[in-house]
């Protein structure tokens, strides 16, 4: 039986972070996109009925500031417990090297 070493298994656990995230800021903005195009009177209804910005402005927030925290979530992951995985591969490698 193979089993995978971390070696092995990093660049698939990166690979696969990056293109979930991706996939998620993706569909998150189409699904914005999607009520813009099929239903615009949705986000152009006002907040407040004596006030002037509508749901879109906020839903148009929500896009870029999730799109900005998801990447900032990825570069933490990236840089702290992947990095850590990294180092440990290297390591082993090296050390499987002597």
């Amino acid at each position: 039986i193979y089993t995978l070493s971390l070696h092995d298994a990093l660049p698939i656990l990166v690979i696969w972070l990056g293109w979930s995230f991706s996939a998620i800021v993706f569909a998150v903005y189409v699904a914005y996109i999607w009520v813009i195009g099929t239903s615009p009177q949705t986000l152009a209804a006002k907040v407040s009925s004596d006030g002037i910005t509508t749901w879109g402005i906020w839903v148009g927030m929500f896009v870029i500031v999730f799109s900005f925290v998801i990447t900032l979530v990825y570069v933490w992951l990236a840089n702290g417990k992947f990095e850590e995985m990294t180092q440990k591969a290297v390591r082993e490698t090296q050390e499987g090297e002597k």
